[in-house]
């Protein structure tokens, strides 16, 4: 577990954060009619967020070179 968590530390951080932001824009910015499909619903908005922290973290991932 500890080997997981310390080759996917990044991701989870990003993860958290993501959920965090988008906790935070339903609750500051959100829509108050509930037409709008994310941010009317904070679970939604949860999800959004974590699942867009998911994909930003890959921008930071190391790549491998390989040598032909």
């Amino acid at each position: 577990m500890k080997e997981f968590i310390k080759k996917h530390i990044i991701k989870i951080i990003a993860i958290l954060v993501g959920g965090i932001g988008g906790f935070s824009y339903y609750y500051f910015i959100g829509c108050a009619s509930g037409t709008c499909p994310i941010t009317s619903n904070p679970y939604i908005s949860i999800i959004y967020g974590a699942v867009l922290g998911y994909l930003f973290s890959d921008i930071f991932k190391k790549k491998k070179h390989e040598i032909d």
